[in-house]
């Protein structure tokens, strides 16, 4: 089973949330009491543990809701206002590279529940060329990180390396051809920048020839493709489908560090906004 910590975030919320009301609501009123009837010297001498402990307020519960104010912090910028990952894969070389640690904006595609993902208050249209997390649509439980390239409607092609929408194909221009890559597969890739209406970026080209990754797609109402810039080491849109709008989660707009392992140090000398 996959680690979703999103859920077990927000089962922490509850949990603690409980504590802290049952505390407020049964004990705290019992406590107040207590204090008022004892003798201030007496008061006085106690410290804020053993306050909590008047009235025989279990310590489990003491314990449980000591923690609820900052697992709702947590919880709530997470939810609703950014949201960290980790790059695990080379899917989106050489925009973002493995260990990469980005920042993702939780309301620019709408206010949405937690855990359930449902938009509650809309804001910005998800729009071409915005690097997206999303929950995997084979296993939600999973997120996956890829470019925005197909709308509702459009019409997308795939061949011989070259991206077409709706009939026109994408700008490209070689910037480099390079013996080797920064990514698992370690093979020569051609370094391209391209422009994906008006957002350049750049993507890898293997010099392999892969058919599976060829076809022609037109994107459903309510669905979105998405590619990643290792074009040809990437499992996306072209090999297991469209993105429901329901599964996306934010924007990925900034890295802040880099750390590709445990034995490594980590490096800030490459952050900045995510093109």
């Amino acid at each position: 089973m996959a680690f979703d910590f999103e859920l077990i975030l927000a089962a922490a919320f509850i949990i603690t949330g409980i504590a802290w009301g049952i505390d407020r609501v049964v004990y705290h009123p019992k406590r107040k009491q207590l204090l008022v009837e004892m003798d201030p010297e007496a008061v006085a001498n106690l410290d804020s543990n053993a306050k909590l402990r008047l009235a025989d307020t279990p310590k489990v519960l003491l314990e449980v809701k000591s923690y609820f104010v900052i697992v709702a912090v947590i919880f709530g910028l997470r939810s609703f206002v950014i949201e960290p990952f980790q790059i695990p894969s080379g899917s989106m070389l050489p925009t973002l590279k493995i260990g990469d640690f980005i920042l993702v904006n939780k309301f620019e595609y709408g206010v949405r529940l937690p855990v359930l993902n449902t938009t509650i208050i809309p804001t910005n249209e998800p729009k071409r060329g915005d690097v997206v997390v999303f929950k995997y649509p084979v296993d939600p439980s999973l997120n996956f990180i890829k470019r925005l390239v197909g709308l509702p409607g459009d019409k997308i092609s795939y061949h011989n390396k070259r991206l077409m929408i709706n009939g026109k194909l994408v700008d490209q221009s070689l910037l480099e051809e390079l013996p080797y890559s920064f990514n698992p597969n370690k093979e020569p890739v051609k370094l391209f920048d391209e422009n994906l209406d008006g957002v350049n970026h750049a993507t890898y080209n293997s010099y392999r020839w892969d058919k599976r990754l060829e076809g022609d797609w037109v994107v459903p109402e309510g669905h979105y493709f998405m590619m990643g810039d290792n074009r040809d080491n990437s499992s996306d849109s072209r090999v297991w489908g469209f993105v429901p709008e329901e599964n996306l989660k934010g924007r990925a707009f900034y890295v802040w560090m880099h750390w590709s392992s445990w034995f490594s140090i980590p490096s800030f000398k490459n952050n900045g906004l995510i093109k």
